[in-house]
């Protein structure tokens, strides 16, 4: 959805707007439409896509375009149907309900549908907890007990006709700001690791119950840096419970985080000793230098080398791809040569003889990619 669309009543819109701008989280919009039978009016309503324990729960939100002082409605999901945050009354010393959320509507104030969501989803962990309290299981009880204390901890039960009772936690990684760990920092949102885990929900205590389903989660923008899947878990010990396991893995966590920034430097001698036998790069990704593009000669040949650096380098060896900057194919699109990664290559090299021996291949491999060139033309 367009916010801002001339479909969409300027009201909505200026609320919707500020949402997405300022909710802590990434919320997204599925779809808008109009409370029209024939769907020809003003976008008045639309579903909001909500992250929560490392999934997204659905709300549509209401509104009425022909009276706009009115608060909009919110419907939660078919799974949720004991939901009713406004009847979970606070506990606590100085806890109230928020009455602006609806009582004090005002539709010209654009920040009042943010205050209102955000309301709406901290109710939301709260009735999720207390349904996981609830389970008939001693375990998960005991589970519970343990980490219930850790700060933005979310916890899931579900159960349904077509698959057992079970319930998941997702469990905040690290208290380190990863973003000011990177100079230059790209990122909106902070980045984040979770530990999901999930318990099936059962009657009985056992002696040794069996190990969680674990795995590993992050936020798809952190892999330009670090990627949880090269990342093996630490074992589960018989007898173990999830506030033994954490710190075990927050430890070998942080070490790889560290070494993970650390190889940006290391990427990034690489890619200025390349500047040595190829000349100064077109272009080079200056935050994590996982990419640059070189533009090569062989005599009159001229072609562009992209060389691509995985997060594992010097370890993992980067691919290079060849394109023409002289030759089209008969879809009019620039040549290219397959990915290559057969080129002579050692860890160990110091970055001045990578780049020397990479010169070298490239010298011999242009050769071949011209003639590759040279039968693909239009």
């Amino acid at each position: 959805m367009a916010v801002g669309a001339e479909n969409v009543p300027p009201f909505i819109a200026a609320q919707l707007t500020h949402l997405l701008s300022h909710f802590p989280l990434n919320l997204k919009v599925e779809h808008a439409w109009s409370g029209d039978k024939y769907n020809s009016g003003a976008f008045d309503r639309f579903t909001l896509l909500i992250p929560y324990c490392l999934d997204f729960i659905k709300w549509d939100v209401i509104y009425n375009v022909d009276c706009p002082i009115a608060a909009p409605d919110v419907i939660f999901g078919a799974e949720d149907e004991d939901f009713h945050p406004f009847h979970m009354l606070p506990s606590g010393e100085g806890a109230s309900l928020p009455s602006n959320c609806l009582s004090d509507w005002n539709y010209k104030d654009p920040t009042r549908l943010l205050v209102l969501i955000q309301f709406l989803r901290d109710q939301y962990v709260l009735y999720q907890r207390k349904r996981v309290e609830g389970v008939d299981d001693e375990r998960l009880k005991f589970e519970v007990s343990t980490i219930v204390s850790r700060e933005g901890i979310e916890m899931h039960r579900s159960s349904g006709f077509e698959k057992s009772e079970e319930v998941k936690f997702a469990v905040p990684l690290l208290d380190m700001n990863i973003n000011k760990m990177v100079p230059g920092c790209p990122w909106r949102y902070p980045q984040r690791m979770h530990l999901q885990v999930v318990y099936p929900v059962g009657r009985k205590y056992l002696s040794a119950p069996s190990a969680p389903r674990l795995k590993l989660v992050s936020t798809s923008e952190l892999k330009a840096l670090f990627s949880i899947d090269d990342v093996k878990l630490p074992p589960w010990l018989d007898g173990m419970c999830l506030a033994e396991y954490l710190p075990n893995l927050e430890e070998y966590l942080e070490k790889q985080v560290l070494e993970a920034v650390s190889l940006i430097d290391v990427r990034r001698r690489f890619i200025e000793a390349l500047a040595g036998p190829l000349g100064r790069p077109l272009e080079a990704d200056p935050v994590f230098c996982r990419k640059a593009t070189f533009l090569c000669t062989s005599g009159a040949f001229t072609f562009l080398a992209h060389f691509l650096i995985p997060t594992q380098f010097p370890k993992q060896q980067p691919t290079i791809m060849l394109q023409s900057s002289q030759y089209f194919n008969s879809q009019t699109t620039p040549i290219k040569s397959r990915l290559i990664s057969d080129y002579p290559w050692s860890p160990r090299w110091e970055p001045s003889l990578m780049a020397e021996r990479i010169g070298e291949f490239l010298a011999d491999e242009s050769l071949n990619f011209k003639g590759q060139c040279s039968e693909g033309q239009l």
